[in-house]
């Protein structure tokens, strides 16, 4: 990524740009993605003729001035059939447009609250007019649903997803796509009416195996970017995806305090196959 934004720039001084990125399908979830650009070639206006000759006029074959550098966007994510995604490296500030000059909304968050390496889907790649490069990325944390823009350099490799996940509050089941194709359908337990599963569109940040069977979130815990109603739960209430928390028998149901509950076995299918930044999408019904 790095290599293209040095091309944009230097492309950006003697024509129009024409920028592509592509991206490798999903090598298990974890293997970088690498871009690839290409430039438009430009035409030279002709050398001036010798001593005597005639000035080119516009209509006698003069060829047009080189046009304006223009920024390009490129969409990273579709959130329906392949997810970019990535882990930041450094500290700094996400902004409301891609522009230094823009207000600060947020910072980057290097951890989650249970120490793992903190997961930004990205949405859209964006050069400015200085061949810097953006990326428009959904942000994690209160209120639930923000994006903002970032300098490409803060974040580290990219990585690809082609997983989905779609839970359906009113029906109290789970749908698992691949490529925009269904997989899996799974019964699960939302949150009760005090406590609801809040909606919307949201990731996968974390997964861990939780190999004591007496442990309530036994045996695999996923956690979201999705945060609950109950903000003095400890981390600050982010809802799991995880076991029955020793109740199988009220999924599905809505026993939870937003987590979203799911029998052992089939958790136990969903942690070995999704990746990290896989899109959650939590719907009413």
């Amino acid at each position: 990524m790095r290599a293209a934004r040095s091309i944009l720039a230097a492309s950006a001084l003697v024509s129009a740009l024409c920028w592509l990125q592509a991206l490798p399908a999903e090598a298990a979830g974890t293997g970088g993605v690498p871009a690839a650009s290409s430039e438009a070639p430009s035409t030279s206006p002709p050398p001036g003729g010798g001593e005597g000759a005639a000035a080119a006029t516009p209509g006698e074959g003069a060829s047009p001035p080189p046009a304006p550098a223009v920024p390009a966007t490129e969409p990273l994510s579709n959130e329906l059939t392949f997810t970019t995604w990535a882990e930041p490296e450094i500290r700094g500030w996400i902004h409301s447009r891609p522009d230094l000059g823009s207000p600060a909304t947020a910072r980057i968050q290097l951890l989650t609250s249970d120490g793992f390496a903190e997961v930004y889907v990205l949405l859209d790649s964006y050069v400015d007019g200085e061949g810097r490069e953006w990326v428009k990325i959904r942000v994690p944390g209160r209120p639930n649903g923000r994006t903002g823009w970032v300098l490409r350099e803060l974040l580290g490799g990219l990585h690809r997803t082609r997983w989905r996940i779609v839970v359906n509050l009113r029906w109290r089941h789970m749908r698992v796509y691949r490529a925009g194709r269904l997989q899996r359908v799974f019964p699960v337990g939302v949150g009760k009416p005090s406590t609801p599963t809040p909606t919307g569109r949201f990731w996968i940040r974390e997964r861990f195996r939780v190999p004591d069977p007496s442990n309530p979130y036994w045996p695999y815990a996923l956690g979201t970017s999705d945060y609950s109603t109950l903000s003095e739960w400890p981390g600050g209430g982010v809802v799991g995806i995880h076991g029955p928390y020793g109740e199988p028998q009220r999924i599905p149901g809505d026993p939870s305090h937003g987590c979203i509950r799911m029998l052992a076995p089939d958790v136990a299918w969903l942690a070995r196959h999704v990746t990290l930044g896989t899109p959650v999408d939590v719907l009413a019904g």
